[in-house]
């Protein structure tokens, strides 16, 4: 079932809106605020039913919207649908420049229960009209509104009656609406009644009036500049239903903006035309032969490895001096010394591998020749030398044995006690001779 397009008129208001789900054709204005609503309900019926008879239909439905043949939408056309449970909404403001150009928009219904799809064309044809656009606009950022809400018709021609009277013009028309965060704007925090804002332009064709020059007074120039809310008269007509912020208001006469024309250099070749659709080459074209570009990108790269190879081997295998040589070009002196030193090095290395014959003297018993005793190596490894004491006496020393020993004085002998010790199982009675020697 096709739904006739709806114009909505308030006095002078212009603002086309249409409700459709099928394939159809649009008429916008240039410079006239186009919005097309993607009714849920209607595209309820191209899905099939719940498996129980009776039961209410609440299909989660999403649409997705591109130009035919194309990714995404025409830069002046806009989609917004917050929830799968609520309508989408087409909406924006064409300009002079798509006038005679018949814009194919697929729409695309995603069921997200059972994952059925139906698709459907809104054909644009885009209209000039000699009244748009009107020289005077200005803009409005209304903070308690969502875009989908300004959107829907009673809301916006709300506001346009609040404008009008306000304004007091012959002609008012809504030339765009756009959302705060497309701005720059931040996502709000959860809390209820908080909205992310939205601006509204609007289009006129006398001069502004004294209330919306307020705008411009030195005083609430510095009132806003100190981040305070400004003195405007008028603001009563709007705070009923829309918060206005009036420090961000825009006041435009088209008439007085010098248009800046900006000289691009020439773009060459390969960049594509400022204006038109790409038109991608044929798919029968022939593939590029890369076979030379295979050979600079490995052979050259291996013949300079192959040449550096070459030259590092001729340089470390066929250029070596030789010792012969070296021995000749070096001082017979540092020979010398060299040698000594190699001598010295297998000398000790060699005296290495016998020093587990015999033990090193200070493990074998030190002698006294005052009092003739023999006195066991302080750190012996079959002791405990953490308890051994500095100092030991005869009292305290074990395997000893007694030997006779000279007096001074006449021949008679006094025995003293010796250690019997033993090297690698030999008793070293030599030491013990070698004491009574002395």
């Amino acid at each position: 079932m096709l739904a006739a397009a709806a114009t909505v008129l308030l006095g002078t208001v212009v603002t086309i809106l249409s409700r459709s789900h099928a394939d159809r054709n649009v008429y916008p204005s240039a410079g006239v605020l186009f919005v097309h609503v993607l009714e849920r309900e209607h595209f309820k019926g191209e899905f099939p039913p719940y498996p129980k008879s009776g039961d209410a239909s609440n299909d989660p439905i999403t649409f997705n919207t591109n130009l035919k043949g194309f990714p995404d939408r025409p830069g002046w056309l806009r989609y917004i649908q917050r929830t799968p449970h609520g309508d989408g909404v087409l909406y924006g403001s064409p300009t002079a420049e798509h006038v005679g150009k018949p814009t194919v928009i697929e729409i695309t219904a995603y069921n997200r229960r059972t994952f059925e799809t139906a698709r459907h064309n809104l054909v644009i044809n885009i209209m000039a009209t000699e009244e748009f656009p009107l020289p005077y606009q200005a803009e409005f950022y209304i903070k308690n509104m969502n875009v989908e809400e300004m959107l829907a018709s009673e809301v916006l021609g709300d506001f346009l009656g609040a404008v009008k009277n306000v304004w007091q013009p012959e002609r008012l028309n809504a030339i765009n609406i756009t959302s705060a965060l497309d701005r720059g704007g931040r996502v709000p925090l959860p809390i209820n009644n908080l909205k992310e804002g939205v601006y509204v332009m609007v289009g006129a064709d006398v001069p502004f009036s004294s209330c919306l020059r307020e705008v411009e007074n030195p005083h609430n120039q510095l009132r806003c500049s100190q981040e305070m809310e400004p003195v405007i008269s008028c603001d009563k007509k709007f705070r009923a239903q829309f918060h206005i912020d009036w420090c961000k208001i825009s006041l435009v006469d088209i008439n007085k903006v010098v248009p800046v024309y900006v000289s691009r250099p020439d773009p060459g070749t390969g960049i594509l035309p400022e204006f038109g659709e790409y038109n991608p080459p044929s798919e029968s074209l022939r593939s590029p032969d890369y076979f030379f570009d295979f050979l600079v990108t490995l052979a050259v790269p291996s013949a300079v490895a192959l040449v550096l190879f070459f030259i590092l081997g001729y340089t470390m295998c066929c250029r070596r001096e030789g010792v012969e040589k070296r021995n000749m070009q070096t001082p017979a002196i540092q020979l010398v010394h060299h040698s000594s030193i190699q001598k010295s090095t297998k000398e000790l290395r060699g005296m290495s591998k016998n020093r587990e014959i015999s033990w090193p003297l200070s493990t074998l018993p030190v002698f006294n020749p005052v009092s003739g005793e023999v006195v066991p190596p302080i750190h012996p490894d079959n002791y405990e030398t953490t308890s051994m004491p500095l100092m030991q006496t005869q009292a305290n020393l074990q395997n000893q044995i007694t030997i006779p020993q000279q007096r001074p004085s006449g021949d008679n002998y006094v025995m003293s006690t010796f250690r019997r010790l033993e090297v690698n199982g030999i008793p070293e009675e030599r030491k013990v001779a070698e004491a009574l020697n002395l």
